[in-house]
């Protein structure tokens, strides 16, 4: 197991936090955002790159103001993978309604970079898929 992988996902993290775009130089070239995982997602399974990962935020954030996201825990999967569990809270565009909510993103990490991302709606289905339990 590996403390590094854990602490270069919160350091993604942390510098998302400051700019809320991709931070291209923490993404391996083939770097894959997965939401396929997710479950209902309506838009594209699979989202590639700094410039997907961009596509993506801008599809999921383009309802909402007032956008907070925040993980909430941090383990070490073993074999490269890091699971996060992830608080999010936004006011929706529409109806000014606060919208709050956990889910769970499954980390790939390789030579020091992120190459790829499982969204889970349900952090127990995330831990389930690398192995674990809660």
């Amino acid at each position: 197991m590996s403390q590094g992988n854990v602490e270069l996902v919160r350091r993604l993290y942390e510098r998302f936090d400051e700019t809320h775009q991709p931070v291209a130089d923490m993404l391996a070239p083939d770097f894959a955002w997965n939401m396929s995982t997710f479950g209902g997602w309506p838009e594209d399974p699979v989202y590639h790159g700094a410039d997907g990962m961009a596509r993506f935020l801008a599809t999921w954030l383009e309802n909402f103001d007032e956008w907070e996201l925040r993980p909430t825990g941090l383990v070490d999967a073993g074999d490269d993978v890091v699971v996060a569990t992830v608080w999010q809270r936004a006011r929706s565009k529409g109806s000014g309604a606060t919208v709050d909510m956990t889910f769970a993103q499954v980390w790939t990490l390789r030579d020091g970079l992120a190459v790829r991302v499982e969204m889970y709606a349900d952090p127990t289905q995330a831990l389930k898929a690398v192995g674990l339990e809660e």
